[in-house]
């Protein structure tokens, strides 16, 4: 395998390598080697990443004693356009805000996605445990990416032509941070389908963090990651979209959106860990479909179906139809065997051709 060719493995990356492939065949000669600037640097934080990662230890999240109301401990770092990690110290928790923006967007995206996952499901903050939750803001120059590198959240202000500042959006905030709930809970390894069961749970739970903040409905809801981030003349709405995975972006230079919705469709590739970026949309469908069946908040029952199945699962290396099964398992432990639950979640798995 030629793991080291990707420029994602395994840090979890927000930008996909299809993505930086597409780059590195049409860009100009500067957006390539933005590119292979891009590999290389994941390859850096590659081995201490895996280090951080438990022993494929299952832990489920603590339950939180009755009454007891935590907070978030948030610190955000200025790289100052170096890539020494953290970085200067511009705010923490109960300090003033940052005459900085970007680190102040940092700052609340991550209170926003901690609020998200405490008063829904009980969790203090990424581990279960209080961790404090590190953002370091301004990395390297142009860098077109964001990342959590198993300790921290890092954040690059793009080149200003692929990207903007990519903590433009709550939807990467809350992915990234969701790849360290992941990683807390046990892990699913980042190939073939328990890896993209692993940026399908950081895309549900992102758009989750957007929608809690906002109060949208299900069908409100625009159920995209990544809004806001792309260049002005990208042609694209987000990086990815869980209502009509495949529809995100058609591009000149970043290509067209490869995600399929069915398993008809399922992409068989020995990139980019085996598309983990790519058929997660599969799973993403089956979470929208379901979030539209149930017709409330979407964090409130379909979100606690999957955020059980997290806590639950304990098999790292989960294909879809596991997964499936630990859902509706989760939803009749939740709400009843013949509960409307139930009969949603299989139909939605039913519909993205994913067998229970």
């Amino acid at each position: 395998m030629h793991d080291h060719y990707h420029p994602c493995h395994p840090l979890q990356c927000i930008i996909p390598p299809h993505m930086v492939e597409s780059i590195k065949m049409r860009g100009t000669p500067k957006l390539k080697k933005m590119c292979m600037a891009l590999e290389k640097s994941a390859e850096k934080f590659r081995a201490a990443r895996d280090r951080l990662a438990p022993a494929e230890a299952f832990m489920a999240a603590p339950v939180l004693p009755e009454g007891q109301k935590p907070k978030p401990n948030r610190e955000v770092y200025d790289a100052k356009n170096g890539t020494t990690l953290p970085g200067t110290l511009v705010r923490k928790e109960g300090g003033k805000a940052s005459k900085d923006g970007v680190a102040n967007d940092a700052f609340n995206g991550a209170g926003d996605t901690y609020k998200m996952y405490l008063e829904n499901y009980g969790r203090d903050s990424l581990d279960g445990q209080g961790m404090k939750m590190v953002s370091t803001v301004h990395y390297d120059e142009d860098y077109n990416n964001a990342f959590w590198n198993g300790e921290q959240m890092v954040y690059g202000d793009g080149d200003g032509i692929v990207f903007k500042p990519l903590t433009g959006s709550r939807s990467v905030i809350g992915h990234e941070l969701s790849h360290g709930v992941v990683q807390f809970s046990g892990g699913l390894v980042y190939r073939d389908q328990s890896g993209a069961l692993n940026e399908s749970f950081a895309d549900v739970f992102g758009c989750l963090t957007v929608q809690y903040k906002k109060k949208q409905t299900a069908c409100e809801a625009d159920w995209l990651v990544g809004d806001g981030i792309l260049g002005p003349d990208i042609d694209g709405v987000a990086l990815r979209s869980m209502k009509a995975p495949g529809s995100a972006y058609d591009d000149n230079l970043l290509g067209k959106d490869p995600q399929p919705f069915h398993m008809d469709d399922y992409v068989v590739t020995s990139s980019d860990n085996g598309g983990v970026h790519i058929n997660s949309g599969i799973p993403n469908q089956a979470f929208y479909l379901l979030a539209q069946y149930l017709g409330d908040g979407a964090w409130e029952r379909a979100g606690h179906i999957w955020y059980d199945t997290m806590q639950a699962i304990n098999n790292p290396m989960a294909t879809f139809s596991d997964w499936a099964d630990k859902t509706v398992e989760m939803a009749q432990q939740r709400y009843g065997t013949g509960s409307t639950e139930v009969i949603m979640t299989r139909r939605a798995w039913k519909l993205v051709g994913v067998s229970i």
